[in-house]
């Protein structure tokens, strides 16, 4: 049997099994897998768990989203320090046993919820979902880092720093996200319902104990076939040798970033004075020090506009989550008809994942991202269009506050049918459903340029971020997503109503325009400096 020894592509004397791209698939599907399981399922428990409330529910992502935000630069900084292979593998223990460990938890509090609430006049019933919160957290934690490491460092070296086979492997690792988003939390969504809680946290218990052994094996086999990972540079590199780009050179580096280093840290003297401190303070100041100096790569990095750019489009109620299937709920849109659209939705992803690849080749990386960007925006359109049309609940009165007194008191009695009996009649009893459907096929059809500009991005980091330091930065840009994500939820609770929902649109696609602002800027550099440089 011949086996690869370098990063190219699998090639047809290789076994299928033995390819490392194969067996990274797998891999990612497994995990990605079990992430949109445990993130559907945990939602639904916590809900379950305090009385069909959505506080813990909030409290969870409120936790998962700031310790990301506080932790990326860390978490970064760790994958960078360490070898591809242990990082890898203690990413993947930690996460499934942290999942794992909380199944338990959850299958004890369900089936004897009456009892734990006796025990210490409630306070056990406070701790057990202390305990859920804190390890679910810990294994989103775990989860960023195995991500950070497969999809923004491994697949890079296993392409052999190609981007024709490196754009191929981001669209495929794209389409099995897409895929399990949709199937995982049906599947497991079915189990719920058609046994109880408990077997649902069985069956993601022994999922993620499969999974486990599953990966483990398949990630040690492909670090031992493909040796280039395991050379690492040092994170601290005052020449610069290290940074390793791709193969040929990217027009689009505005400038080569630079690597940190220890005199960029630090001077001896203030070495000096650190190490006179108690150690707990030693550690505080290096924890502070090592987001610092994360934070600043990523700012020094020529991509830093696009990175910055694709966070701003997280700041957006256009998207199939709780929030926009919630207000479609309140327009008379069926469940069925949701989950339909969102099968649809899943399809228009994919179809961007394919135009990516083939806009990549034809007229470049940087131009991919331009045009992905143009169609974004194109398709946004509709939504806004949807607030006027009619339907809307929107109160026009918001946007123009100076209507006149008798025009905003008709129209605030205009949108205050109530909802009854729990059913998801629309709003308005005589409602025109122009306005939901302009809405849905303008978030539908965005989703084209939208992943086609997530893959262009994401290759643009792949591509330019120095090998010493893809960890640090990816993490950070990490915690910058879940910042712009958080802002969304602000949004939504300070605009908590149907007829408010128009001026959210509003606001999203603000938003998402200046990312794409952002990104146009950075193309505009690239450029230049590609012109100056020929």
């Amino acid at each position: 049997m011949s086996q690869q020894t370098d990063a190219s592509p699998c090639g047809g004397v290789v076994v299928e099994f033995e390819c490392p791209k194969f067996l990274i698939y797998v891999s990612g599907a497994l995990s990605m897998w079990g992430d949109r399981m445990w993130h559907f399922a945990i939602s639904v428990f916590l809900i379950e768990l305090y009385g069909h409330n959505l506080l813990l529910t909030a409290v969870f992502g409120l936790v998962v989203a700031g310790s990301v935000l506080l932790l990326g630069a860390l978490i970064g900084d760790w994958v960078d320090r360490n070898p591809r292979n242990k990082v890898a593998h203690a990413s993947l223990f930690i996460q499934n046993i942290s999942v794992t460990i909380c199944s338990i938890v959850l299958m004890l509090v369900f089936s004897y919820k009456q009892r734990i609430e006796e025990i210490w006049d409630g306070w056990l019933t406070v701790v057990c979902y202390t305990v859920v919160i804190i390890l679910a957290d810990v294994a989103n934690l775990a989860s960023t880092a195995l991500t950070i490491t497969i999809q923004r460092d491994w697949i890079v070296v296993i392409t052999g720093y190609n981007r024709g086979h490196l754009a191929g492997m981001n669209a495929t690792m794209r389409r099995i996200d897409q895929v399990t988003n949709i199937l995982a939390p049906l599947a497991v969504g079915q189990v719920m319902t058609l046994a109880s809680n408990v077997v649902g946290c069985g069956f993601i218990l022994a999922w993620n104990l499969v999974s486990l052994i599953v990966e483990f094996f398949f990630l040690s086999r492909v670090y031992r076939i493909v040796p280039a990972l395991s050379v690492k540079p040092p994170t601290a590199e005052t020449d610069g040798h290290h940074c390793k780009l791709l193969n040929t050179p990217l027009f689009d580096n505005v400038a080569q970033p630079q690597p940190l280093t220890e005199g960029n840290r630090s001077s001896n003297v203030h070495l000096k004075e650190i190490t006179n401190l108690p150690l707990c303070f030693r550690r505080f100041r290096w924890l502070v020090s090592t987001c610092k100096d994360g934070w600043m790569a990523y700012y020094r990095q020529p991509v830093f506009l696009a990175g910055m750019g694709l966070a701003f489009l997280y700041t957006t109620v256009l998207g199939f989550d709780c929030i926009t299937t919630g207000y479609a709920y309140t327009q008379g849109i069926s469940g069925s008809l949701l989950s339909l659209l969102m099968g649809v939705s899943a399809i228009t992803g994919l179809m961007g994942t394919v135009m990516f690849t083939r806009l990549r080749k034809t007229y470049g990386l940087i131009n991919t991202g331009i045009i992905s960007s143009c169609l974004h925006l194109g398709c946004l359109l509709l939504c806004v269009c949807s607030v006027f049309a009619p339907g809307s609940p929107m109160d026009h009165s918001l946007l123009v506050p100076y209507f006149s007194s008798t025009s905003s008191v008709s129209q605030r009695q205009k949108h205050t049918y109530p909802l009854t009996g729990g059913s998801n009649q629309p709003l308005l009893p005589d409602q025109s459903y122009i306005s939901i459907i302009l809405l849905f096929l303008g978030v539908i059809t965005a989703r084209i340029g939208l992943w086609s500009f997530d893959l262009t991005v994401t290759q643009l980091l792949q591509e330019t971020i120095c090998e010493s330091e893809r960890g640090v930065v990816n993490g950070v840009q990490s915690s910058v997503n879940y910042l712009m994500d958080l802002l969304h939820f602000i949004m939504v609770i300070s605009a908590p109503q149907p007829e408010h929902f128009g001026i959210l649109v509003i606001i999203s696609v603000l938003f998402i325009t200046t990312g794409h602002s952002m990104y146009f800027l950075y193309a505009h550099k690239a450029k230049r400096k590609h012109r100056l440089d020929t």
